[in-house]
């Protein structure tokens, strides 16, 4: 069983007021399973790490992010569209299921700049390029952002077939079905050296998940944070587009990084 009291339901975040809309496309999620120990010092003493069946998870995630609006303005050329490369695990706030950043490299220098200052969220500038190729999909990115470790990556895969629709309580739902994240930005009142804890509560339709092949996988993203190289290959998942509403991001206080 998942050690978080149930993911939420779809329809929940819909209460709150929009701020945001972008679409998401050519995803490759890609897993493996860690010690949750392993984990825990990247995380805010407020947050648990989130594990199913006992196992906590990291995962590298790339796509590419477009259309990108605040909701009842046009999108803006030149800044609505970036590719992006996740590193996240997932953690678990008072029982309540979200994904925790360890980076996240886009190739917006302002989107960047946007995302660190207004949103507390550890993205870094990166060279990345996507593609089609005669198979399937190619993404390669060198991180470029001063003062930050340096990470390399590349990876060709192809996307299957569709798979069944996730349920709760498998392991697809577990790692893909986030509708809440987690970030520490500055405590003013503490100054550099206390982080409150903020969430942001996302919107989407369900996965339509793919199976993946993988021809290449080369990766410092894990190593760039202090994380061993994984022993084996990722468990993996490929998904279409959705449009994502972002519907709230909010201080919630009390959590320090450890």
């Amino acid at each position: 069983m998942c050690a978080s009291k149930g993911l939420e339901a779809l329809s929940s975040p819909v209460t709150l007021p929009p701020l945001m809309r972008q679409t998401w496309r050519n995803l490759l999620f890609a897993h493996w399973p860690v010690p949750a120990a392993l984990l825990r010092p990247y995380l805010p003493a407020r947050l648990e790490v989130d594990t199913f069946e006992g196992q906590a998870w990291v995962g590298v995630v790339p796509f590419t992010m477009s259309g990108i609006r605040p909701l009842g303005l046009p999108a803006v050329p030149g800044l609505s569209r970036l590719h992006e490369l996740n590193v996240r695990t997932y953690a678990t706030l008072d029982g309540a299921p979200g994904v925790w950043f360890l980076s996240l490299d886009a190739t917006n220098a302002l989107g960047v700049w946007a995302a660190r200052t207004f949103f507390h969220l550890p993205y870094l500038y990166a060279n990345i390029s996507f593609g089609n190729t005669e198979t399937g999909r190619r993404m390669e990115a060198r991180r470029t952002h001063q003062g930050a470790a340096p990470a390399t990556f590349r990876a060709e895969w192809t996307p299957g077939t569709f798979l069944p629709p996730s349920r709760p309580g498998t392991l697809a739902y577990f790692l893909t079905e986030r509708y809440r994240l987690f970030t520490a930005g500055p405590d003013l009142a503490q100054g550099l050296r206390g982080h409150d804890l903020w969430q942001g509560r996302l919107w989407h339709a369900p996965w339509r998940l793919r199976a993946a092949e993988l021809h290449t996988w080369e990766s410092t993203l894990l190593e760039s944070h202090g994380l061993p190289t994984p022993a084996g290959p990722p468990l993996l998942y490929a998904a279409d587009a959705v449009d994502v509403w972002v519907r709230g991001f909010g201080r919630v206080g009390g959590g320090r990084k450890s």
